[in-house]
């Protein structure tokens, strides 16, 4: 385990009758960035949770930093960094004074304390803001401060649950630059939940969860070739009237959403030339892609990432 910052065996967690989480394993290497993927319902929630020593372990084993998650707490939660989905800095106070109380939080004070706020300030562009109340801040800039103020105390794992849920696309965008460099030039090791394919996809290696259980563990490119065929998006005028049509012609089963007819093929070019022979006036455009982490998801499951699972976890 010298080179893994996070370990979990046999991990398994219930609330009352409901089982959240079963036999989980994974192991996370030093410095990676993790990702945990998996619907509403899946057990993310359950096991940052236990990560985090907020609840506490029922069977299994946890380590963080080669600490036991249950017999250590105190030491595993000197070890973390945490920001989860909810909004955890007092909007009345000011950047840099949430930043300082955090800091006292874990021993800091004087000159060790004011160096170590005014380099996280810097590191994560906000020293401008450093005199503003977060309350008066944009959702981005608060996002900074909370990543700030959870690195505040150099920790060697840092847990980030739906970081970047209600952001705009720039904020997201800017959000996940500062993640990387931090990442980059500290090796810290990143452990983040989300349910978007486009972040997931930033990982170095990605656990898929659905319903409390391991579906598959590697790498977003890995994952994404254990799925054959191709991705076939077809744009059309009337979608309801064409899909058996379709269908039956590329003998394969398609989704529509809005006008577009989506479907898996193994032989793109055969099947885009049949397609516009046959269809040529009702197709508008048409895409072809990889499978997506979304479409494995689906394979392995038989169900869809986006929209399944139940609406706690």
């Amino acid at each position: 385990m010298s080179n893994v910052a996070v370990q979990a065996e046999n991990l398994s967690y219930a609330y009352a009758e409901r089982q959240a989480l079963t036999n989980v394993n994974f192991a996370v290497e030093a410095g990676a960035l993790f990702g945990l993927l998996g619907p509403n319902g899946s057990g993310k929630t359950t096991l940052f949770r236990l990560l985090s020593t907020l609840i506490p372990m029922q069977t299994g084993q946890l380590w963080v930093c080669g600490l036991d998650v249950n017999a250590q707490q105190s030491e595993v939660r000197r070890q973390l960094g945490v920001t989860f989905q909810s909004p955890a800095v007092d909007v009345r106070l000011t950047v840099s004074e949430n930043l300082q109380c955090h800091g006292s939080v874990y021993g800091m004070s004087g000159r060790e304390l004011r160096s170590r706020t005014a380099e996280m300030l810097d590191r994560f562009q906000i020293a401008d803001r450093a005199k503003t109340i977060v309350g008066q801040l944009s959702g981005g800039l608060k996002r900074r401060v909370e990543l700030a103020k959870g690195m505040m105390h150099s920790p060697k794992v840092l847990l980030l649950d739906e970081p970047t849920s209600g952001l705009d696309p720039r904020a997201r965008q800017e959000f996940w630059e500062l993640l990387v460099a931090q990442v980059k030039s500290q090796g810290t090791t990143v452990i983040l939940a989300t349910h978007l394919m486009t972040e997931a996809e930033l990982c170095d290696q990605l656990l898929l969860l659905d319903r409390g259980q391991n579906v598959a563990f590697g790498s977003p490119a890995d994952l994404q070739n254990r799925v054959s065929g191709e991705r076939l998006t077809l744009k059309v005028r009337d979608a309801a009237a064409c899909q058996s049509s379709i269908e039956q012609l590329l003998k394969c089963r398609s989704v529509v959403v809005g006008n577009q007819i989506s479907l898996r093929v193994d032989n793109p070019a055969e099947h885009i030339t049949a397609v516009l022979g046959g269809f040529r006036d009702q197709i508008l455009g048409l895409e072809l892609t990889r499978p997506s982490l979304e479409d494995v998801f689906l394979e392995l499951t038989g169900r869809p990432l986006i929209g399944s699972g139940a609406e706690h976890e």
